[in-house]
């Protein structure tokens, strides 16, 4: 849509200038955001990927585990997310840093001057992506694990308290942990660097402080987005987790309250640096 720019004479009479564009609408945008990512085989091949690492993952671990060893049928299922999540977070990298990677940045903030649509239109697409990544996840997984199930693993009952969270929470973090990879990548404008600062904050760092416990250490744990795999414990983990450490106690939905918060944090911080610097 175009607006008429007018002025007033000193006569007070209306001058007509050039139409003002004001951008396309946001339909238009997320369907350009969509039409770029599904027009990349790359894009499809790494949702294909994510799938099947977790499926693989599941699988294999699921071969090992016993009834005494105090697993429940749902971590079986969704143990395959360790792995998986690395592809939730170059999935969100990649839709962010696509402009900046290919040089096409100053055209597609040239034709939507406002920028941030943009940014909502990568959030849409990813969430969307995401979810449909996550629960594709759950059910290669879910049949990946059932030989293993069959056998000596425990057996998924969703009868267990948490049980079905904890699969739900397979798709709740994967989207969590693609939309910190997008406002990294939002924020950095290089992937390389937004993956390698998820890994820190999503598996590296948690592992790296899980091997010094302590106050201090299981303090700065809770509050990082690694927080986020909680969502795939059921509520007895969930109490074993809380009893083990010596920091704050998240409770049952604190892991995803935290992933949650760094999401918002990071995806304002991209905005801003965004509308307030200048794209390239």
């Amino acid at each position: 849509m175009t607006a008429l720019v007018t002025a007033r004479r000193a006569d007070g009479g209306a001058v007509c200038g050039a139409p003002a564009r004001r951008g396309p609408t946001f339909p238009r945008v997320l369907r350009s955001e969509t039409t770029r990512f599904t027009s990349l085989r790359t894009n499809g091949w790494l949702v294909l990927g994510t799938v099947a690492a977790a499926a693989a993952v599941a699988y294999g671990l699921g071969l090992f585990v016993r009834p005494g060893d105090g697993r429940s049928g749902s971590w079986v299922v969704t143990s395959g997310f360790v792995l998986a999540q690395l592809g939730f977070l170059v999935l969100g990298a990649l839709v962010a840093t696509a402009d900046h990677t290919t040089g096409t940045a100053r055209t597609t903030f040239t034709a939507v001057p406002r920028r941030l649509p943009v940014l909502l239109a990568q959030v849409v697409v990813t969430t969307v992506v995401a979810l449909v990544t996550g629960a594709l996840a759950l059910v290669a997984s879910w049949v990946a694990t059932v030989p293993a199930r069959a056998a000596d693993a425990p057996a998924l009952d969703l009868a267990v308290p948490g049980t079905a969270r904890a699969l739900l929470g397979l798709v709740l973090a994967g989207v969590g942990v693609a939309l910190l990879g997008l406002g990294l990548g939002a924020l950095l404008r290089r992937p390389a660097g937004a993956i390698v600062g998820g890994l820190v904050l999503v598996l590296l760092g948690d592992q790296l402080l899980a091997a010094n416990p302590g106050r201090f250490s299981d303090t700065l744990r809770a509050f990082l987005p690694s927080a986020g795999a909680r969502l795939l414990q059921d509520d007895a983990a969930i109490a074993a987790l809380d009893a083990a450490t010596r920091g704050p106690r998240l409770g049952v939905w604190g892991g995803g309250v935290v992933l949650a918060v760094w999401v918002v944090v990071v995806l304002v911080a991209a905005g801003y640096r965004l509308v307030r610097h200048d794209v390239r």
